[in-house]
């Protein structure tokens, strides 16, 4: 675990701690490294479920990044997922864990359920990461699968928090484009959410794209 910090600090730069904070990517306990340097290390180091869980201990946002890298989604418990769930204090964190990890875990989809309810800000935004990543990975399950997911967006399309109201829509907009038959459903659901009064921004952006000729073109190649 020492070395893999270690090796982190020599690659850190004023350039990416600066560019961090372009992206509101904040933290007290930040080195500043690069995301595809720490992708690189990550390939260096190989999977390693015991390395992650001590690299995520050392509470440094970019040893937590690798973690989620490295970690063997076979070896992550829900335990585990909750734990490090509670410990996100930054968007980025928080698709890290779910885009890198989370989603290839065997309780993703009832993970996602679970947390759309949550208050934390980033808790609950960790939902529908979960929800739009496995969107987008996940090619083998159905769309009955996806289309549980659609009241759950709609029911919190009135979430105003910046970081909630984004994953809500990028996890209706990643939906919408997995199918021609989802994304009929999804633009009904974007149509519902707006005519409901809350949430007109979520819904508006989602139409936006799902409508657009690039996705209904690329949907009917498909079929």
């Amino acid at each position: 675990m020492k070395d893999a910090v270690r090796k982190l600090k020599s690659l850190s730069s004023k350039e990416a701690r600066e560019s961090n904070e372009r992206f509101a990517i904040l933290g007290s306990n930040m080195l500043g490294v690069r995301v595809p340097d720490i992708r690189a290390l990550a390939k260096e180091t190989g999977k390693d479920h015991l390395l992650a869980i001590e690299l995520w201990k050392t509470g440094i946002h970019e040893a937590r990044v690798l973690a989620t890298m490295i970690d063997h989604p076979d070896h992550v418990t829900e335990e585990q997922m909750d734990n490090w769930t509670k410990d996100f204090n930054s968007w980025d964190i928080c698709d890290h864990a779910c885009g890198n990890l989370f989603d290839k875990t065997r309780f993703a989809y009832s993970k996602a359920v679970e947390w759309s309810k949550r208050e934390g800000e980033y808790e609950k935004r960790a939902g529908f990461a979960l929800m739009a990543y496995l969107a987008v990975h996940d090619k083998k399950s159905d769309d009955k699968r996806f289309l549980k997911f659609l009241p759950i967006i709609k029911r919190e399309a009135r979430d105003d928090r910046n970081f909630v109201r984004k994953a809500v829509n990028w996890a209706l907009r990643e939906i919408g484009k997995r199918s021609a038959a989802l994304n009929k459903a999804a633009i009904e659901t974007a149509k519902e959410i707006r005519q409901s009064g809350d949430g007109k921004w979520v819904a508006s952006d989602a139409l936006r794209e799902l409508q657009s000729d690039a996705v209904q073109k690329r949907l009917r190649r498909k079929n």
